[in-house]
């Protein structure tokens, strides 16, 4: 056998060994349940701020971590709400977390910010929560469940939906699995 082949051959089999190792390694980091409980819902109930309780539009809130890279598709996602939206009496707002620096892209830089605190904050991220037109906690949890988050497979889209017409929702989805990052 010539010597071009051979290493033709062992470069793809290095090559497809750290995609295997790359993979492996983000599975093991990143692919995770959104939660073990739901303690943290009281939580974010009573420690809500000001702009989310008493009654007011239905308010959407992304919770995220600018270096976390499951931040992309959700935050494409959050873009195609706010436009699905516009016309709704539906207000965005976003909580990023408190020790990362960073900023939303572009088209999300009118979402209106919110703190996080000790008990406003979610085990993971991304993550969304939803306060009905009453200021109650309709929802929270994942955007939807696996490696990336689009209106095809949303959580979101029947949640809003339904807030819309008036009915009153309590929801959580902590036991999704999907692309998240510690908090």
């Amino acid at each position: 056998m010539k010597a071009k082949p051979i290493l033709t051959l062992a470069a793809v089999a290095v090559w497809l060994l750290a995609m295997l190792t790359a993979f492996l390694w983000f599975q093991q980091s990143y692919i995770r349940p959104f939660s073990d409980s739901n303690s943290h819902l009281d939580a974010l109930q009573w420690h809500a701020p000001q702009a989310l309780r008493g009654a007011g539009p239905i308010r959407v809130v992304h919770f995220w971590q600018p270096g976390c890279p499951c931040n992309v598709a959700n935050q494409a996602h959050l873009n195609e709400l706010r436009v699905k939206y516009r016309e709704q009496p539906v207000q965005f707002f976003h909580v990023k977390h408190p020790s990362e620096s960073g900023q939303l892209p572009g088209p999300l830089s009118d979402v209106l910010a919110l703190e996080a605190n000790a008990a406003f904050r979610p085990p993971v991220s991304p993550a969304v929560g939803i306060w009905d037109s009453q200021g109650r906690l309709a929802y929270f949890g994942p955007y939807s469940e696996g490696m990336v988050c689009n209106a095809a497979n949303s959580f979101i889209e029947p949640l809003l939906d339904r807030l819309l017409t008036g009915e009153r929702i309590q929801s959580s989805n902590t036991l999704a699995v999907g692309c998240f990052c510690r908090w």
